[in-house]
């Protein structure tokens, strides 16, 4: 019998995440607190947004509306990095980031805590950006993901690729 894997990644849907920035771009012109104040949400690259708005205070909610609409598209917040609002001429901004892909000391500390809490059969491998879990026993990964989904990391993971 072959070996049952799967990978764990930490991704975003880079469709919902587009589709959180426009819910949150329309509320931002149609809500009645924002009236006035010009502001805005745009993709400034592939995984970066930038927020303006003419005071601190109103970028800073400009925010908190963003982070309501990824958190509804069941997007992990920890995967999103934004700045402290920073002057720029008349405006003030916010640059979003969000992360992609397994650095290789969170590859580590997810190596560590599946050797240590998980079943022997199990083994992991990094594979670049991402981390490759094997077992013979499905129900050995199965305990692995409960393991992962419950341990308390600073960044998001999604499982991929089960076979």
């Amino acid at each position: 019998m072959a070996d049952s894997s799967f990978d764990i990644v930490s991704k975003v849907d880079r469709q919902e995440l587009d589709n959180a920035l426009n819910q949150a771009a329309k509320e931002l012109v149609q809500r009645f607190d924002f009236k006035g104040t010009e502001s805005s949400i745009e993709w400034k690259g592939e995984l970066v947004v930038e927020i303006t708005s003419s005071t601190e205070e109103r970028v800073a909610a400009a925010l908190e509306v963003f982070r309501d609409k990824i958190v509804k598209r069941q997007i992990s917040l920890k995967s999103l990095t934004a700045t402290d609002p920073r002057s720029s001429g008349k405006e003030y901004k916010i640059t979003c980031t969000f992360a992609a892909g397994i650095s290789q000391e969170q590859a580590k500390k997810l190596g560590k805590i599946i050797r240590e809490e998980g079943p022997k059969t199990v083994k992991s491998q990094v594979m670049g950006e991402e981390l490759r879990v094997t077992s013979k026993s499905r129900d050995d990964l199965q305990v692995i993901q409960n393991l992962v989904r419950e341990a308390d990391l600073d960044f998001a993971v999604q499982f991929v690729n089960y076979r």
